[in-house]
């Protein structure tokens, strides 16, 4: 039975009440459509296209990718990448020359996304020493990078201060441990936590109380005092106060509240600051009834209110604003294809797919919604509410819970969208699963940049000691 004939035969089941799902979801079809492809807001380099009723990542049929690289697969749009980076960059400039943007790597670590991304002339803000590695690997310059991680340990702080990479830390306990180790950067920068936070989740707010990043105001004072006494001559200041936000005016504010305390912190020890970073947290839509950030708007704010408070905090005018956001530069480049093997019909219906909470994890932590595409069928109506999951021994194993979607059968190929960040970076070998491969698409060319994982490649580190052979 084709697709059309089997709607046909819902529609004779309940003509009414397939009438009232068409009209209610036909309008989420289309808007989530309307905002990741090319009708949205963005429309230069759109992250996917609906061809004829099939869905086309930067210009390659996901149809066809599919069929040749195999599920589950992370495709990633390398137009819609460098449009990303290029809305930022050129939105801050308009109004600010002296700003710079670091990508923050732990959103995505594809040595060929690294490369796009240095290649546009990003700096590189990393987590920790395999980052920094990678970075370098990418091309990154290490006096383009910032090591922002958190609780380092003894030899991750050697190890980032020995590569000559901007060392920024997260708390007064790192730069004692430096001066310990008898360790002298040349440049040091501490995080600071201004008391307030937001996220899209209550788990992606990253300042305030109850958290765990950063140092409070009364702390920064004594953290930047003892890094002074110790000879450190150049300073940074830093935040990364939350998450995929949406709310435009929230920028502004938090950087007024930033520039608030690096101007005590100057005035108090004398410090000339070379950069101010503001931090990530650009959001992106997720579901359709959200809209993109309107990015213009954002810079626009977040310069006026930097430069009002540079005159008023008398700090130096050349001074550098900073931004690293990982997520808005590539989450809506990725797509998540997964292949449907399973259906079950039991209290709810659940679609099984070969990708699950080991390839995309933040549906099972978060509750995150991700929009999903029949990807062969666009324009198949919307009529039958399903649970889609994967094949983990756990019952968080979920891309989506009671989610409206067309009639799936086995065999059919979905599409995940808006995973180019937290994607891959978050996924495991759970329940011994391999990790899935990545591809790059590009002018309707693809290449494979991640080979799938082996059994092989699983086996690789393990060793059976002699006594147990």
């Amino acid at each position: 039975m084709t697709r059309v004939q089997r709607e046909r035969a819902e529609d004779k089941k309940s003509p009414n009440e397939a009438r009232v799902v068409f009209s209610r979801f036909r309008d989420l079809r289309s808007r989530t459509l309307d905002v990741f492809s090319n009708t949205s807001r963005y429309k230069e380099n759109a992250p996917i296209e609906n061809r004829n009723g099939v869905l086309h990542i930067g210009g390659s049929s996901a149809v066809e990718l599919a069929e040749t690289h195999g599920t589950p697969l992370y495709v990633y749009n390398e137009d819609r990448i460098r449009a990303n980076y290029r809305r930022v960059v050129e939105a801050f400039k308009r109004h600010y020359e002296k700003f710079s943007l670091f990508y923050a790597v732990k959103a995505n670590n594809s040595l060929a996304v690294l490369r796009i991304l240095q290649q546009e002339g990003a700096g590189a803000d990393v987590s920790g020493p395999t980052e920094s590695y990678l970075a370098v690997r990418a091309g990154f310059d290490p006096q383009r990078m910032l090591y922002s991680g958190n609780y380092h340990t003894n030899d991750e702080l050697v190890q980032g201060i020995r590569a000559g990479i901007k060392i920024n830390l997260d708390g007064i306990s790192q730069m004692r441990r430096i001066i310990e180790l008898g360790l002298r950067p040349e440049f040091i920068s501490f995080r600071i936590n201004p008391g307030i936070g937001k996220g899209g989740h209550e788990d992606q707010v990253y300042a305030g109380p109850n958290v765990k990043f950063g140092i409070k105001e009364s702390e920064a004072l004594e953290a930047y005092r003892m890094a002074k006494e110790y000879g450190i001559r150049r300073f940074g200041v830093h935040m990364m106060t939350g998450s995929n936000i949406l709310d435009e005016n929230y920028f502004e504010t938090i950087t007024g509240i930033l520039m608030d305390i690096v101007g005590r912190i100057a005035k108090g020890l004398s410090i000339k600051f070379d950069f101010v970073d503001i931090g990530g947290g650009l959001g992106v839509p997720y579901k359709p009834e959200d809209n993109p950030l309107n990015v213009e708007l954002v810079a626009k704010k977040v310069v006026e209110r930097f430069k009002q408070k540079v005159a008023e905090q008398g700090l130096p005018k050349d001074i550098v604003l900073m931004m690293e956001p990982g997520r808005y530069l590539v989450c809506d480049a990725g797509v998540l294809l997964a292949r449907v093997h399973s259906i079950k019909e039991a209290d709810k219906i659940f679609i099984g797919t070969d990708a699950g909470m080991n390839t995309l994890l933040r549906p099972a932590i978060y509750g995150a919604y991700h929009p999903i595409l029949l990807a062969g069928d666009l324009e198949a109506e919307y009529r039958k509410e399903v649970t889609i999951v994967g094949q983990i021994c756990e019952n968080t194993d979920h891309l989506a819970r009671d989610r409206l979607m067309p009639v799936i059968t086995e065999g059919d190929l979905l599409a995940v969208l808006n995973v180019g960040a937290y994607g891959f970076a978050m996924s495991s070998q759970y329940n011994t699963r391999p990790r899935a491969a990545e591809v790059l698409v590009a002018s309707g060319q693809h290449e494979l940049i991640r080979e799938r994982e082996t059994f092989e490649d699983i086996e690789r580190r393990m060793v059976v000691p002699e006594r147990l052979k």
